[in-house]
């Protein structure tokens, strides 16, 4: 991502303008763990440089898979590679319509012919095992109800009046709004994507011009955790619902302040789901050592690349704590690094 620095630092405003918006749709593929590749980034640089439209990006990438199928989908390198260049140009487009259906249009044109579903309500209902949660998941509306809501949340924010609210009060309501309509929510995949870009759009139309769009490149998966943890809560637990963690990613966003945006402060422990032996890691980063065991729980062929994508931590940082939870005997290499798998004893 640092070759689209330059283009921002050098001043251009068509160039650092398109340099901004690609950051954003190649930043956003991380809330799916998905890197897309160094030949998207050569062929956007290309558009950043004007010497191709995005519709030539578009063909381009189409192309290159054709040439070059993908044998093996584990990575999904064409979803993200196709999928950031329709970002990009959704983001570029001056066009926006606040209804149900701009909201769907922009599943369908992001995920064509690659989800069978782009652009439809899911018809079965859905859950998602968390990190964040310990593999708990949210509660989703039920596939019965989905249009139901989705039309009420749109007529709800449509007849909310902004006038007389201080800064403050503007953010947590947009933050209210954008987490109950992530929690409906109406595709079976495709959900953060979809609702980011439609939020990127909203706020253009209530008129945040100089929205900071680093954000969703650098922390889009908190912006997805914020997600969850507003739609999360376990009473017998004493956990509670809380947009405090979207509410600080959105007056980053739109006020540049300097909230802290860390994975792991959002992160829930569950004292009785985890691990005792944890117990015997004691440092201030035992979170993210929990959070690190809670990924290879749910899938132990996990690489310390995909850790660090998945937690926003660098990769030198996973490998220390994938170090300190073997030297804690709390989990075992089992084969090569590259072939190999994690037990956890």
């Amino acid at each position: 991502m640092d070759n689209f620095d330059e283009y921002i630092r050098q001043g251009e405003p068509n160039k650092a303008d398109k340099a901004i918006v690609w950051k954003t749709a190649i930043g956003l593929q991380k809330v799916d763990g998905l890197i897309p590749s160094d030949y998207l980034i050569a062929t956007a640089k290309q558009n950043i440089e004007g010497d191709i439209s995005i519709d030539e990006v578009k063909h381009l990438i189409d192309s290159y898979y054709k040439q070059n199928p993908e044998k093996d989908n584990k990575n999904r390198t064409e979803e993200a590679d196709k999928v950031s260049a329709r970002i990009a140009e959704i983001l570029s487009e001056q066009t926006f319509t606040f209804s149900p259906a701009e909201y769907l249009s922009i599943h369908h044109r992001l995920f064509q012919n690659i989800y069978s579903h782009a652009g439809k309500i899911r018809d079965y209902n859905i859950t998602k095992k968390e990190c964040v949660l310990n593999g708990e998941t949210v509660l989703y509306a039920s596939a019965k109800s989905l249009k139901a809501t989705l039309e009420y949340d749109f007529e709800q924010e449509k007849k909310f009046n902004y006038k007389g609210l201080n800064e403050q009060e503007i953010i947590e309501h947009i933050a209210q709004f954008i987490s109950h309509l992530w929690q409906i929510p109406i595709f079976g995949e495709g959900n953060t994507r979809t609702t980011a870009i439609f939020l990127i759009k909203y706020l253009r139309k209530l008129g945040f011009k100089r929205v900071n769009n680093d954000l969703f490149e650098k922390h889009s998966w908190y912006f997805r955790n914020a997600l969850v943890r507003a739609n999360y809560e376990d009473l017998s637990r004493g956990i509670h619902k809380t947009d405090k963690f979207l509410i600080y990613f959105l007056s980053n966003l739109l006020l540049d302040k300097k909230y802290s945006l860390r994975n792991r402060e959002i992160h829930v422990l569950f004292n009785d789901t985890v691990n005792t032996n944890i117990d015997t890691v004691k440092s201030e980063n035992d979170t993210v050592n929990d959070t690190v065991l809670n990924l290879i729980k749910q899938n132990n062929n996990i690489t310390a690349t995909e850790i660090c994508e998945k937690l926003n931590i660098s990769l030198s940082t996973a490998k220390r704590r994938l170090k300190k939870l073997k030297e804690s005997g709390i989990i075992k290499r089992i084969g090569s690094d590259k072939t190999g798998h994690w037990k956890i004893l």
